[in-house]
């Protein structure tokens, strides 16, 4: 039998985000939020599903915090909605939207659960929308406003802060593709939108740093390893391009302090590079503590002299594949980390995502038998593992997800929890898999 330890500090956690499974959308205070006026609009969402129950989790956290306590799990990542915080997004505080987050966070604790919070999990409240969102850098400063509060209620007691969830999510997919809120369809105001999220970024880290407080801070970026479909050279050069433009756009930015030569003249002879100064791009590079990646797949890519603007397009290959399509492929995460260890300086980082959606049913016993996650997480961990060995600074491993949810534009059609919500009874069935990661964590490694 063959044991796969990790190291003895090494961080094991399952991880949420506030609109996915708070529900209570307009309980208590809160504001509108982009998502609630975007699942609001026809043939935007799987189903036109929302976010307004979900898993109810405002009303049932206290249950779902005695689910991890029994599985042994010890950090949870979660994240705030900024409108039920500031309603605006900006001025008067909601107080009971605080005192919701104050009770979460301490029975966390209580329990011996470590929080691990972030700041922005897609959710901009609408009032901030209304005056141009992210492409707004007005809106920079509510976002560090809002950071401000959280520092303070919450710095002495939360010790991990993600400032950030997927900059490349909110800027590509709510602004170039249009199929996430607000729904926008133009690349340069999507540039501009990850240029500003990561301005906002650095001056959070910044001022975390002023107020001295004694956690840790960081960003979550969703990357993917890039490759060729052929030798060509070609095709070579579409994966670097689609390289820069996923992950080096981001990652140059945060951990070296400027953009890709190779995107900014593409941008540019595209006329979509966005507007920003100098002194944007130290401010953005303020040192973090930690990276937080999110890995589900890699890219495989070809050129295409048609596909705007980058000339590349994806490559669908017939492999094992989730729920949602995407291509299982473990390797890929332990090529991601190699990359990074040896490009950006040897960062700490925390794998702050990484899961799979499979058709989950209950059987007849009542039970959730997911061996294929098992399988995907096993194939995955091994890989995190490997990388380790290999010298990476990799300090933690959060799953996604702790519990079935609203996963966006796919509505409640995908599953990525390893607990199942029965959404019409708000039931929770622990799936195999938990039991599984249960074992995982307690045994810090993986018994093969």
């Amino acid at each position: 039998m063959q044991k796969y330890n990790f190291p003895k500090d090494f961080i094991w956690g399952v991880a949420t985000s506030a609109y996915q499974i708070e529900g209570a959308y307009n309980a208590d205070g809160k504001g509108e939020n982009i998502w609630d006026r975007f699942t609001s609009i026809p043939g935007k969402i799987f189903k036109n599903q929302n976010g307004n129950v979900a898993c109810d989790h405002y009303n049932l956290y206290e249950r779902d915090i005695e689910i991890l306590e029994e599985l042994g799990i010890k950090n949870y990542r979660l994240s705030i909605s900024w409108a039920r915080i500031f309603p605006k997004g900006y001025g008067e505080v909601n107080q009971q939207g605080l005192d919701f987050y104050k009770k979460l966070i301490n029975k966390l604790i209580e329990k011996g659960i470590q929080p691990a919070v972030t700041l922005y999990h897609w959710d901009l409240p609408q009032h901030l929308q209304d005056i141009g969102g992210w492409a707004n850098k007005k809106v920079v400063d509510y976002f560090v406003e809002y950071a401000e509060l959280m520092f303070k209620e919450f710095g002495d007691i939360v010790p991990i802060w993600i400032t950030h969830n997927e900059p490349w999510v909110v800027s590509i997919l709510g602004h170039a593709w249009g199929v996430h809120a607000p729904g926008i369809k133009d690349y340069k105001t999507a540039l501009q939108v990850a240029h500003n999220i990561l301005l906002s970024h650095g001056k959070a880290v910044r001022l975390y740093r002023n107020m001295s407080l004694k956690g840790r801070i960081g960003i979550t970026l969703n990357l993917s390893s890039t490759y060729p479909e052929t030798d060509d050279q070609k095709d070579i050069l579409a994966a670097k391009i689609y390289d820069g433009f996923m992950n080096r756009w981001f990652l140059d930015a945060v951990l070296k302090g400027s953009y890709p030569e190779d995107m900014l003249k593409l941008y540019s002879e595209q006329r979509i590079l966005p507007e920003f100064l100098e002194d944007d791009m130290k401010i953005i590079s303020e040192k973090i503590d930690f990276l937080g990646i999110n890995y589900y797949t890699r890219s495989v890519l070809r050129y295409d002299e048609n596909a705007y603007p980058l000339k590349v397009t994806m490559v669908d290959l017939d492999n094992p594949k989730t729920d949602m399509g995407w291509e299982i492929y473990p390797e890929g995460l332990f090529d991601l980390l190699i990359n990074i260890h040896k490009n950006y300086g040897g960062v700490d980082i925390l794998i702050t995502e990484n899961g799979a959606a499979f058709n989950d049913i209950v059987n007849y016993k009542g039970k959730v038998v997911d061996d294929y996650r098992i399988d995907y997480l096993y194939r995955h961990l091994t890989q995190a593992h490997r990388a380790i060995l290999d010298g990476v600074n990799l300090k933690g491993y959060f799953l996604w997800s702790f519990l079935d949810n609203f996963e966006w534009a796919e509505g409640y059609s995908k599953s990525f929890g390893f607990v199942f919500i029965d959404y019409k009874t708000q039931k929770r069935i622990i799936k195999d898999s938990a039991y599984w990661y249960s074992n995982v964590v307690k045994n810090n490694g993986i018994l093969d």
